[in-house]
């Protein structure tokens, strides 16, 4: 069954993937994207960290790599990763850059251990540490089954370019685990019109269809018995030879495929339609970043179609597809959309709820444990594992003995609503995430959530009334472990009302609202005074279930 992991990527495939059980895998790791290059040099004591580590905690920086580094031999046993690791902790020190890279290497090599004999790996990066990334794959995949560095243009310019070059492109590694026996279906964009006017001029005036006349000759190495002989009175220059043995040029001559020039020479009449499109090379500069309309508000978020390619290209129907750093899931809806299974991890839980939701947006798939008796039997499902789905798996979460700060139980928390969770320093100020939402003023309005476990009374409500007029929020949204107290409703509701300009005056919701955990995870969610779109993860477009490729 399709899955998706909420979890340590390491940990998940350590102990969840089976051994050559995948066929395909994308990775788009955190990297240094609109930072400049030279920051992840910077010693822990010599400057900030890179944003990543917002999301990914400590996992990106040197102080959280130690213990990984004193232990990289039993993380990564590959000798040659072993040496090389040895060598950059050398030439660049203990920072940032290197705790990326001894957080990457025990990664990539499970994930070669995951796929198949026939299968591939594709590591999306940036110039930030590709050059590394690069001599990594290279020790685990052998230089042999590197296939391509495939350059994706993902914008056309770069603004406010004073020193340097803009920097427009990230770059794609593709590798196989054997060489010669990997999937591969060949990919093609249409042609180019330049192309086609000056390629196919001639039109059959019959038919009218537009077609080429190519030649029918080939170097004499690909000679063979047969292709060497006078056709109607001509022959091959001394050096070539021609490309059909001559049964088949009299098949293709009586078939109208072969036309002649004024001198007599046969050309291969090859027609407009038949031609697939151009085959794509190695510089993808026809997928561009996201647009507005595809965009969900997710940083690193990549275009559907740069995932379809590389889905198409090297996996078939039926195929599992892993993507362990999934993000908002772009690869698995490409994945689902062409008929793939697959497998998606992430260590943030406002992503896990995330994808469940465009999930079901874009092809009304449920979480199995939620398809309720009378739910059709082509809905499509998946599987969350790592995830609490009911009250007690929510109060383990909470009591988590390595998350003392209950971090992770506020993260997940906070993306039932949905909503954005905030960084937090020292004291939160009765603030764990912020959503938005349209309801008919001129921009959007904003909802401030706070989130308590244990128990808690009314003053806790009351820090949220004082955050909610600190931070002009229209609304603000209370969530608790523990059903909350007659107490801390009268709080609530002594925050008023409020009156979206969508219902004109005529209806009025509660400024701050409560919400157990139980209640959210049953579905009665917050009231939004909104009839359209959430302004905070937008709704990603319904795929219907009629376009091609498209298996449920």
């Amino acid at each position: 069954m399709n899955t998706l992991y909420y979890g340590d990527n390491l940990d998940i495939l350590q102990k969840h993937i089976p051994d050559e059980s995948v066929d395909l895998v994308y990775l788009d790791p955190p990297f240094n994207s609109n930072r400049d290059y030279n920051v992840l040099f910077k010693e822990q004591s010599g400057g900030e960290s890179p944003a990543q580590i917002k999301a990914f905690g400590d996992t990106w920086n040197w102080a959280g790599a130690a213990e990984s580094w004193s232990n990289f031999p039993a993380l990564c046993p590959v000798p040659k990763v072993i040496e090389l690791m040895g060598g950059f902790h050398n030439a660049i020190g203990e920072n940032d850059v290197m705790a990326y890279l001894v957080m990457m290497a025990p990664r990539l090599y499970h994930l070669r251990r995951v796929l198949k004999p026939t299968g591939s790996l594709y590591l999306h990066c940036d110039p930030t540490a590709s050059a590394y990334l690069r001599l990594i794959l290279d020790c685990l995949f052998s230089p042999k089954n590197f296939k391509s560095e495939i350059i994706w243009q993902r914008v056309n310019s770069k603004g406010n370019v004073q020193f340097k070059f803009g920097a427009i492109h990230d770059v794609i590694y593709y590798f196989t685990k054997n060489r010669g026996t990997e999937v591969w279906n060949q990919q093609y964009r249409p042609l180019r019109e330049e192309y086609t006017q000056t390629t196919y001029k001639y039109v059959e005036p019959e038919t009218g269809r537009r077609y080429s006349m190519d030649n029918l000759t080939a170097s004499m190495q690909r000679a063979s018995k047969g292709q060497i002989y006078e056709w109607k009175g001509k022959t091959p220059p001394s050096t070539r030879c021609w490309v059909y043995a001559k049964e088949k040029m009299e098949e293709l001559d009586s078939a109208g495929r072969i036309v002649y020039t004024k001198t007599g020479y046969p050309r291969f009449k090859r027609y407009l339609d038949e031609n697939q499109g151009e085959k794509i090379a190695d510089i993808w500069d026809d997928i561009f970043q996201l647009s507005s309309k595809e965009s969900l508000g997710y940083p690193t978020q990549k275009p559907i179609a740069l995932l379809e390619r590389i889905i198409g290209a090297s996996s078939n129907p039926g195929d599992v597809v892993l993507d362990p750093f999934c993000g908002c899931g772009t690869t698995i809806t490409a994945a689902q959309k062409l008929g793939r299974s697959w497998i998606g991890i992430d260590v943030t839980p406002i992503a896990t709820t995330l994808i469940q939701k465009r999930l079901f947006d874009m092809f009304q798939a449920r979480d199995a444990r939620l398809k309720s008796a009378d739910s059709p039997a082509t809905m499509p499902t998946f599987a969350v594992e790592g995830l609490p789905t009911d009250l007690t798996g929510a109060r383990l979460m909470f009591n988590d003995p390595t998350d003392p700060m209950h971090k992770k139980f506020e993260m997940w928390a906070v993306g039932l609503v949905p909503a954005i969770p905030q960084e937090k320093k020292g004291a939160d100020g009765g603030i764990d995430g912020v959503t938005y939402f349209h309801d008919g003023g001129k921009n959007p309005s904003k909802a401030i959530v706070q989130v308590k476990g244990g128990k808690v009374g009314a003053p806790a409500v009351q820090q949220l009334r004082g955050a909610m007029e600190k931070e002009k929020a229209q609304m603000g949204f209370f969530l608790c472990l523990e059903e909350p107290t007659k107490n801390m409703e009268a709080e609530a509701l002594a925050a008023g009302y409020y009156s979206p300009p969508i219902y004109g005056g005529k209806r009025k919701v509660r400024a701050l609202q409560l919400r157990s955990i139980e209640q959210l995870l049953s579905g009665q969610g917050f009231d939004f005074p909104f009839t359209g779109a959430d302004a905070t993860f937008k709704k990603a477009n319904r795929v219907e279930e009629s376009q091609p490729g498209l298996e449920l």
